[in-house]
């Protein structure tokens, strides 16, 4: 089944899932010819190996800790807390706490 995307003036909530967040699943926000919004759940002990994506790429963690490793050194990100990366830098995710994130990609059209 696909998921629902949000439309034009839609209300998303984006509150900390609390201690439902151990039951969360990540879940596509918005995907347009622009840009394409994610709520991203990286439970604790859960990696995401080194990746790239094209575009430029903003993290807002909601909720918990995660650790984003760059190409020269690792970055706490917590509750509350916003990164933003140029597209097609190299990066991996560990959750050093159950966590819940906005992910942001600016997509690169001609």
């Amino acid at each position: 089944m696909a998921l629902q995307h949000a439309k034009p003036g839609e209300v998303v909530d984006l509150r900390p899932f609390g201690t439902n967040l151990k039951f969360a699943k990540t879940a596509a926000i918005i995907k347009s010819k622009h840009f394409e919004a994610v709520r991203l759940v990286v439970l604790a002990g859960t990696k995401i190996p080194p990746h790239k994506v094209p575009g430029n790429i903003m993290l807002h963690c909601l909720e918990g800790c995660i650790s984003l490793g760059l190409r020269d050194r690792p970055v706490l990100l917590s509750a509350g807390e916003w990164v933003y990366l140029a597209g097609g830098e190299i990066h991996s995710l560990e959750g050093i706490e159950d966590s819940s994130l906005l992910l942001t990609i600016l997509l690169n059209h001609s």
